[in-house]
């Protein structure tokens, strides 16, 4: 008899919420990470986010490629595993982080998540810009994201909002990102 809401294979049993391994009862570690991220926008592009470039006519200012969205993300895996932020892993003090790839950042901030014990379940994350619209960026940016961490891109979610014409974000002076991760250990 199969039983709702259960994955089987012959290694292990885990129940959808993953509290319980097969192989006796192991408790898995369940931990959630939170990240956010604020840029201003400047003159000139390519925006850079999530991992790929943006046909924009502004971009992000900041000390690396200045990617929100991937800050956002690295933020929240050291975040779930206790391990710090992105400004003590690279500080903008440090020269060798001028105009920095975040997506190395993010590689070797999850490759200490993993050090830890711990493994990406999923991600949800949303990106805060008035323009430009980023419907049809968004699968490329889930597919990013997804390439990086060695994931499948339906562990990764993505929403755009706008601001409505308010605030820094609505008047295209800055954008923001948000995200929260859900990680595990056996």
């Amino acid at each position: 008899m199969k039983l709702p809401g259960f994955r089987y294979n012959s290694a292990f049993l885990v129940t959808f919420c993953g509290l319980f391994c097969a192989r006796g009862v192991a408790t898995l570690t369940v931990r959630i990470g939170i990240g956010h991220d604020t840029h201003r926008l400047q003159p000139g592009g390519p925006l850079r986010l999530g991992g790929i470039d943006v046909p924009f006519d502004r971009q992000a200012l900041g000390h690396s490629d200045a990617d929100v969205l991937l800050h956002a993300l690295t933020d929240a895996l050291l975040g779930a595993a206790a391990l710090g932020d992105i400004g003590e892993l690279f500080p903008d003090t440090d020269p060798a982080n001028r105009g920095r790839d975040s997506a190395e950042m993010l590689a070797i901030a999850y490759g200490r998540v993993q050090a830890a014990g711990y493994r990406v379940v999923n991600i949800d994350s949303i990106v805060f810009a008035q323009q430009p619209k980023l419907s049809p960026y968004k699968e490329a940016i889930r597919r990013r994201i997804a390439d990086l961490l060695q994931i499948s891109p339906d562990q990764v979610g993505m929403k755009a909002k706008t601001g409505e014409h308010v605030g820094p974000v609505g008047r295209l002076e800055a954008l923001m990102a948000e995200c929260v991760v859900l990680v595990e250990t056996c």
